[in-house]
């Protein structure tokens, strides 16, 4: 499957919004390697400031901690690309905003920066939804995208994105 266009970008994310706009629900990012690619693509739909409150982009392991509460002990121990460190991210998007919805994206984008546990194409990704009780329900997941830097990028924008809309 090829890595998606900006426009397969946008109306993905103007189909979040039409799936999120009816329940009043609100989602933010965390980004890491995807560098604020899916608040882009969601700010590309006109009026998703009905459903889309904005995004961090904690490219460093400094912001991830400052802005999303990512403990230090998780990045020490696990790295920024891991399982803890993007659920931590998702739920501290949800912690700091308010919002009802948060995606985070930490990966190896490539070309250089991988390693044999964690090739170039390695990408985290950590789904978070506010139950009606308050509590927070997080989904994660690992991926192997493959391509150069770009598709890469696109393709975990795309998963990201797709997940929202089978809640």
């Amino acid at each position: 499957m090829t890595a998606p266009t900006d426009v397969d970008l946008q109306q993905l994310a103007r189909s979040v919004g039409d799936h999120l706009l009816p329940r009043a629900e609100a989602l933010v990012t965390a980004e890491s390697c995807t560098g604020g690619w899916i608040a882009k693509a969601c700010t590309d739909v006109a009026g998703s400031s009905r459903w889309f409150q904005g995004g961090v982009v904690a490219y460093s392991n400094f912001l991830k901690v400052a802005l999303l509460d990512v403990p230090e002990g998780l990045l020490a121990q696990h790295g920024a690309v891991s399982e803890p460190v993007v659920r931590a991210m998702a739920a501290g998007a949800l912690a700091r905003t308010g919002s009802t919805v948060s995606v985070a994206v930490s990966g190896v984008a490539g070309p250089d920066g991988g390693t044999i546990d964690k090739p170039a194409g390695t990408v985290w990704l950590a789904w978070a939804w506010r139950e009606p009780d308050g509590s927070v329900r997080t989904e994660t997941r690992c991926e192997r995208f493959p391509g150069g830097r770009d598709e890469v990028r696109r393709r975990a924008v795309r998963c990201a994105l797709e997940r929202l809309l089978q809640e």
